[in-house]
């Protein structure tokens, strides 16, 4: 199977059994993601963002009593976009997957979206249909990166509106514990700061002409956001999965770690302006703790941000980070 890099540089496999499926809708500039586990699947979830947009994550909480997840949408468009989590119900449905009531099988679709609109112009966002199709193209082994999917539209770095974004993406990477499981995280990153990479030198963020990048978290200290209106809709997604056998309350700590990873990539981050979310899917396969499990979360995570960035090519005019680098000064 192939492999993902890991954060430390080693090559390891994706989690088996976890399937990933895209639809990307590339000139209008939107895009959804779903991640289906296999059947008895652990959820759980972390959200910090100020802002974010989801879907049946009550469900997630430790104290709920339904305890596994049939899929996750990762989703554009907004609030718009959250209706395409009924293509992945729908499809779940025709094929009896989800949670036995007795009288009716209910496929369990937590989902969270980003903010894509400054992008597509509030022109296309992912339906039912489109998130359907995204289950039918679903494979096992690591998922496509970059600007696909629910990171279609993605964009970093708005400190200084739309002339000086970078584009954003989706990124993977996986990594292994000392006690044998496997963790890998798919992050959309669509953030109101900066990617820092390894060195916690700016990888991509917010970018001015004869100055390169200003580093956000410096530059805004001492000025406002140069166009607020276009600095309201951020966030960074993250699905966590591994093969690690945890209780709901235990995959709820790895959440919270692997947020971590978040904070170790980004910035700004978790601000008011963002709607960051971090899900965890447990298949159970194998026993794992949640301390280690944790780590490897946070580590993963972080990974996932940084590759989202380097892998993302251009969308509807928004250039990459490289393509940033390689402006001629002024």
């Amino acid at each position: 199977m192939p492999a993902l890099p890991a954060p430390g540089g080693v090559a390891v496999r994706w989690v088996e059994g976890v399937r990933v499926g895209h639809w990307t809708a590339a000139e209008e500039g939107t895009g959804c993601t779903v991640v289906m586990p296999p059947p008895g699947t652990v959820g759980a979830v972390d959200v910090r963002g100020g802002g974010p947009g989801t879907r049946e994550t009550d469900l997630l909480s430790p104290v709920a009593n339904v305890q596994e997840v049939t899929a996750l949408l990762l989703t554009g468009g907004s609030a718009f976009g959250l209706s395409a989590a009924g293509g992945v119900v729908d499809w779940c449905r025709e094929r009896g997957i989800g949670y036995d009531v007795g009288v009716a099988v209910i496929p369990i679709v937590p989902a969270a979206v980003i903010f894509d609109l400054g992008v597509t112009g509030g022109a296309r966002y992912p339906g039912p249909a489109d998130a359907y199709a995204a289950c039918e193209a679903m494979r096992e082994g690591p998922p496509e990166r970059g600007s696909v999917g629910a990171g279609t539209g993605a964009t970093v770095g708005k400190l200084l509106g739309r002339e000086g974004w970078c584009k954003g993406g989706l990124g993977a990477a996986c990594v292994s514990t000392y006690d044998g499981a496997t963790v890998a995280a798919l992050a959309v990153v669509n953030a109101f700061g900066d990617v820092f990479d390894e060195r916690m030198r700016v990888l991509a963020g917010a970018w001015e002409p004869g100055v390169g990048f200003v580093d956000a978290p410096r530059h805004g200290l001492e000025a406002p956001p140069r166009h607020p209106r276009l600095a309201v809709g951020n966030t960074t997604l993250v699905c966590v999965v591994t093969d690690a056998r945890l209780t709901k309350a235990e995959a709820t700590q790895v959440a919270r770690m692997a947020a971590a990873g978040v904070t170790r990539a980004v910035a700004p981050v978790n601000t008011p302006l963002d709607g960051d979310v971090v899900f965890v899917l447990a298949t159970g396969r194998r026993p794992g703790a949640a301390v280690p499990c944790g780590m490897g979360a946070a580590a993963a995570t972080e990974g996932a941000i940084r590759d989202a960035v380097r892998r993302a090519t251009p969308v509807r005019g928004v250039p990459t980070a490289a393509m940033r680098r390689a402006a001629p000064p002024g």
